[in-house]
């Protein structure tokens, strides 16, 4: 009898075949103990984990999971709502570093990673970002770790830091291509840093980073602006067959376009006396892949996304839908021209790039600062009964 390949069965283990890793972008202590996580590892070839304060204030308000912990510290007082908080997270994360260890070193450190956020209140603070990324580097203990930093300019500065310590970073909230070149850019100085200590002579390809690049949200802000233009009666049919062509174009073809500023950096002099001395590249990670407009499909921000040497994180119901009916094939280097266009046509009618990255990132810290104080809050109640 013929064996099938399982990568013919099951897109999400297909998409390894054109270089990118699919990552999850949730962790709870449900997922760890009951075995899914796991089962996601060996059955559907899942290569890493990432979380946020979100993912944590839903995991650990919106469950039972964590109730035993919290009553115990109930009865001992001992410990703050923040110290508390990181206890338990970082008890998940330390446990799914473990379970994703074989991926890790199978990969030889490319994939198995997991990822902890510093608190989004220090992100205008590079100095106490540091404290706080060595702090929670050394509290996990585990190599396949990779620390949060939000690419403002304070926590960019951190970043260059922190990579020139050795300690892998998840740079995240980048909406604009500027600020993933200025993160780019980053990353290769603090490599330049590290490779001349002697502890990155000898390790340099032991640090990983990857650069989280925020996708549909961009697709949210821009389409609500052309449909508001589209509601206006003076239109010609001109004005509104442009209008129409953008919507839903406009995040994919920003990601498009820092794929390709990613591709001229690895080609790049510069690059390339790094990765002689064994450097890894800073993959782009797309991130915010969760489609949030009902018209378009469930899987558009995989299936338009995928390519070499990128990682995608997408949350559980975008990867069980890509297990369902998504297609592995070739499309991130695809009408990169088009992407081009789209961008011009964009500033062409007057809606600004710019503006909507920059307030996206602004609204990014927002909310994850607000759910921080949400999960402290609660975390707090709970101490104090």
């Amino acid at each position: 009898m013929e064996t099938l390949d399982v990568q013919t069965l099951n897109p999400l283990r297909a998409l390894t075949a054109h270089g990118q890793s699919i990552w999850l972008d949730s962790i709870s202590r449900r997922l760890i103990e009951s075995g899914e996580l796991k089962q996601l590892v060996t059955a559907d070839g899942l290569r890493g984990v990432t979380s946020n304060p979100a993912i944590f204030d839903q995991a650990i308000r919106g469950s039972a999971d964590y109730t035993a912990v919290l009553e115990a510290n109930r009865s001992s007082g001992e410990q703050d709502a923040k110290t508390l908080y990181e206890r338990l997270a970082i008890a998940d994360v330390r446990d799914a570093t473990d379970i994703l260890r074989p991926v890790y070193d199978e990969t030889a450190k490319r994939d198995g990673y997991v990822s902890l956020e510093v608190s989004p209140h220090l992100a205008h603070k590079k100095d106490e970002t540091v404290q706080e990324a060595r702090r929670l580097w050394d509290a996990v203990d585990r190599p396949n770790l990779m620390i949060k930093v939000p690419a403002t300019p304070s926590g960019i500065a951190a970043i260059r830091q922190l990579i020139g310590e050795g300690i892998n970073v998840n740079v995240t909230l980048l909406f604009a291509i500027n600020a993933y070149e200025a993160v780019a850019d980053a990353y290769m100085s603090g490599l330049e840093t590290y490779v001349a200590s002697a502890a990155g002579r000898e390790r340099l390809g032991n640090v990983a980073s990857v650069a989280s690049f925020f996708v549909s949200r961009i697709d949210t802000v821009i389409d609500g602006q052309l449909r508001q233009r589209l509601a206006e009666p003076e239109l010609d049919r001109y004005q509104r067959r442009v209008l129409e062509a953008l919507l839903g174009t406009v995040a994919v073809g920003n990601a498009k376009l820092a794929y390709e500023s990613y591709q001229r950096m690895i080609a790049s002099p510069r690059w390339a006396r790094l990765a002689e001395r064994g450097a890894q590249t800073q993959r782009l990670l797309w991130a915010s892949t969760g489609t949030k407009d009902p018209a378009y499909s469930d899987v558009k921000y995989v299936a338009e996304l995928i390519g070499p040497d990128t990682v995608n994180t997408v949350p559980p119901a975008t990867l069980n839908a890509f297990r369902d009916h998504g297609i592995a094939q070739p499309a991130l280097s695809a009408k990169v021209d088009e992407a081009h266009h789209i961008m011009e046509t964009l500033g062409n009618i007057g809606i600004s790039l710019d503006d909507v990255t920059g307030k996206l990132l602004v609204d990014g810290l927002r909310l994850f600062s607000e759910a921080f104080d949400r999960l402290l809050a609660a975390v707090e109640n709970s101490r104090r009964g």
